[in-house]
């Protein structure tokens, strides 16, 4: 029930495009939104009825006072409303991480020595601005790419063209010594040109360009001049090469789609520029718990673009956006000119698309292994681990197993160790089935854990790392696995080191003497450990699985073969690459291979 305060702040808004902003029993600014109508819009979240999401319900609780700004349109709201969240960071709204300036690439024209260079602020000052940029490191990498072709001054000392002599840049290739004069205004305003065209995407002019160049040099027998130009070429055609992509898409745009996992976002966007991927750059989103994908893409779109001096024609978008009309209205407003955002359903538009939201998928995933492998994250994980599972002390050190088979084929076992939360490589075992035939897991595992823990009890004799008793074991699998390896360790004597398996299908987590799994909640750091080693321990079982199984395939296609022993197979194989390769190559082919002759190459050709 709002307060009676609240109640007549909402009977008073007024039907009025604006923004509104949430404030706490403290002042705090909760949330910053915008509205086409004051009134409706925040009444919405108030009234009887309301079906709010357990993010908007909470904070709906804390609201202790209603402010708002009255505009003139929406789009002079949405662009207040961006001003204030980038000013206040509200805890409800769905903002950039460690929101900031974004870095830029400047490059001021009417100087008469430009310079290239990184700035955190856009004025209007008719410079070239390139950019944004994820962060100072990302910038710094494309200043490197560009220096290491173009020769322009990175110096901010006074250009009279009389110093004595040059620095260091000069002497490397990287500066055309604009200070001792070697160079003319029109031939620096020339290289600066190229770099503008090179950030552009428009690096096909370059080339051609520097290519005309060459032959006039080289013509006039000025090769040292010819040379240089070969080699800026021969740059620039590595970086496009770099840069193309499988999706034939023409003209320029930006593509923007994001991975999202709670309370995070992890956003990418690809510029493409002349059918090249000029760039790329990836961000995160906080806030975003139980926020539908529409909110979270309009959310970026309008933090993003923002601050960006550069609007293309096209954004080419994972999902929709929320406002469409004056979204596109602010773009357009800002570029100058008409803007399009679609979500492409087909075609190679949407096949770029779903390239760039695998590689956000794959980003945010990298970034979750990062916070995870902070020391405080890890060590929440491990003394959650510990609490949760019964625990004698927090598991330093932990060994996951998993077992690996095609139809009982090619059957293996794997060991993975990580300490302190982190893997340690060194210390991994793998295990070739020998007793088992046909596909049994539980017999695999238990001749696993037998052949692995019997080390502990003097057995045999094995190097240090063999030797370690491990704080805690886990089993890929659920009960019936737990109970096969507790079977083979309490057969050797191995009763003290706790065990515990996961169960992938509904990661529940199953001891020892206790019914019912153990169940963690998705978010919990201690369940994400637990995941990463045991998906670790079915990577690394899969990986060996499939060598023995290839190694296999190859050997028996020449068992029949008389006289083709290890050395000629690994030969064949060495020179034609496959099977199927030595199939499709003549006699005399595989005669000229070496240990091979022409009698035991018909021999190959009529067995295979």
């Amino acid at each position: 029930m709002a307060s009676n305060l609240i109640a007549e702040q909402l009977n008073r808004l007024p039907n009025s495009p604006g923004v509104y902003l949430l404030r706490d029993a403290e002042g705090n600014i909760l949330y910053v939104g915008k509205a086409a109508n004051l009134h409706h819009r925040v009444r919405s979240y108030f009234g009887a009825g309301q079906k709010l999401s357990p993010k908007l319900l909470k904070m709906v609780a804390r609201v202790a006072d209603i402010d708002f700004y009255v505009t003139a349109s929406e789009q002079e709201a949405l662009i207040l409303e961006l001003n204030l969240i980038k000013r206040h960071h509200p805890r409800y709204n769905v903002r950039l991480k460690d929101d900031k300036t974004f870095p830029y690439l400047k490059i001021n024209t009417k100087e008469e020595w430009p310079r290239v260079y990184v700035t955190r602020r856009v004025e209007q000052d008719g410079a070239r601005y390139f950019g944004p940029f994820a962060s100072a490191k990302s910038v710094r990498q494309t200043l490197k790419v560009v220096k290491g072709i173009f020769p322009f001054r990175y110096c901010t000392r006074k250009i009279t063209g009389t110093d004595s002599r040059a620095c260091l840049e000069y002497h490397m290739g990287h500066c055309v010594g604009p200070c001792i004069g070697v160079v003319s205004q029109p031939e620096y305003a020339e290289v600066i040109k190229q770099v503008i065209l090179f950030l552009e995407g428009r690096q096909e002019k370059i080339v051609r360009e520097l290519q005309s160049k060459m032959d006039r040099a080289a013509e006039a027998l000025d090769f040292e001049k010819a040379a240089l130009y070969r080699d800026q070429v021969e740059a620039i055609d590595k970086v496009v090469e770099g840069q193309r992509i499988a999706a034939t898409v023409r003209g320029e745009q930006d593509v923007i789609a994001f991975s999202q996992d709670k309370d995070q976002a992890y956003v990418q966007v690809f510029f493409i520029r002349n059918n090249k991927l000029t760039g790329r750059e990836s961000f995160v989103l906080q806030g975003t718990e139980h926020e539908e994908p529409h909110q979270i893409m309009t959310s970026f779109i309008k933090q993003f673009y923002s601050s960006s001096p550069n609007i293309p024609p096209l954004l080419l978008l994972q999902y929709p956006v929320e406002d469409m009309t004056v979204l596109k209205g602010w773009l357009q407003s800002k570029r100058g000119a008409k803007v399009a955002l679609q979500v492409p359903r087909r075609g190679n538009k949407k096949q770029l698309v779903d390239i760039v939201a695998e590689n956000a998928r794959q980003g945010l995933e990298q970034l979750k292994i990062k916070q995870l492998a902070a020391p405080k994250e890890l060590e929440a994980a491990l003394a959650e681990i510990e609490k949760e599972l019964h625990l004698p002390h927090l598991p330093i050190r932990m060994e996951a197993y998993d077992i690996s088979d095609i139809q009982g084929k090619a059957a293996v076992g794997s060991m993975v160790v990580f300490e302190r939360g982190k893997s340690k490589p060194a210390h991994y075992r793998r295990f070739k089935i020998k007793t088992v035939s046909g596909a049994n897991d539980y017999a695999m595992l238990h001749e696993v854990l037998k052949r692995r823990f019997k080390h502990l009890g003097g057995e045999s004799s094995t190097p240090d790392t063999w030797a370690i008793v491990p704080d805690f074991v886990l089993i890929d699998g659920g009960k019936g696995q737990l109970n096969a390896a507790l079977s083979a360790m309490g057969e050797i004597g191995v009763t003290s080191v706790p065990i515990a398996s996961l169960a992938k299908e509904n990661e529940e987590i199953f001891i020892p003497r206790k019914a019912k799994p153990i169940v963690l909640p998705r978010s919990s750091p201690g369940l994400q450990l637990l995941q990463r080693l045991r998906d670790e321990a079915h990577r690394f079982a899969l990986d060996y699985s499939q060598r023995i199984r290839k190694r296999e395939t190859f050997t028996s296609a020449f068992d029949n073969v008389p006289g083709i022993g290890f050395k000629r197979k690994r030969a064949l194989l060495k020179h034609f690459g496959s099977v199927q390769a030595i199939r499709e190559a003549s006699i005399e082919e595989l005669a000229a291979t070496k240990g091979m002759t022409e009698s035991l190459a018909k021999k190959v050709k009529e067995s295979l």
